[in-house]
């Protein structure tokens, strides 16, 4: 029979953060995103409609969402059957590889004037307080900068309908509710075209 002790201190230092936790195999991670290439692209960055990039982002961001989909809080038919059968090693491993990529290179703007809208509603929405003031995001906040503009705005609908549920205490849900379609489109412009 184990021990009962010796378990429950294990437990105890685990929860305290005493154990050493395995650091992250960037390799195992780039590897194991084989699965990931057909749709988020080589190298992390998408060429696919309403997909995201993953280079560049943020370690925590891309553990979190895979957590989400694992658990089923984010749902996506081509996600789910991938996600059930990743470890948490394979998460944090995953996480480690995309975070060390370089993000995606913004195409030229092509709407100053757009982008200006969208830089105005950024500031009126107080996204850099999440998302920093260059919107390269931090920890579980995500990189926004740069990402595919059909993708920012896919999950602007998605917040706003209330079919994406954010971190934190719901705080892209209640950010995205108010906006109207035109300051949805001219986020999602002005994001999209930054360094």
């Amino acid at each position: 029979m184990p021990d009962r002790y010796g378990c429950l201190a294990a437990c105890v230092a685990l929860a305290l953060g005493v154990m050493p936790v395995r650091a992250a195999d960037v390799a195992a991670g780039k590897a194991k995103a084989e699965l990931c290439i057909g749709c988020h692209g080589e190298n992390g960055i998408s060429q696919m409609e309403k997909v995201p990039s993953l280079a560049g982002q943020h370690d925590q961001v891309i553990q979190w969402q895979l957590v989400y989909f694992r658990a089923g809080a984010r749902k996506n038919e081509q996600m789910q059957p991938l996600v059930e059968q990743l470890s948490n090693e394979d998460i944090r491993n995953l996480g480690a590889y995309y975070a060390s990529l370089p993000p995606p290179k913004p195409a030229p703007d092509d709407d100053p004037d757009l982008s200006k809208k969208g830089a105005q509603a950024a500031a009126g929405r107080r996204c850099a307080s999440c998302h920093l003031d260059t919107y390269a995001g931090t920890k579980a906040a995500a990189r926004l900068a740069g990402q595919r503009e059909d993708y920012l705005l896919k999950a602007l609908h998605d917040y706003k309908s209330g079919a994406r549920k954010g971190g934190g205490p719901a705080a892209m849900a209640e950010v995205a509710f108010p906006l109207h379609e035109e300051e949805i489109t001219a986020l999602a412009h002005y994001l999209a075209h930054l360094q």
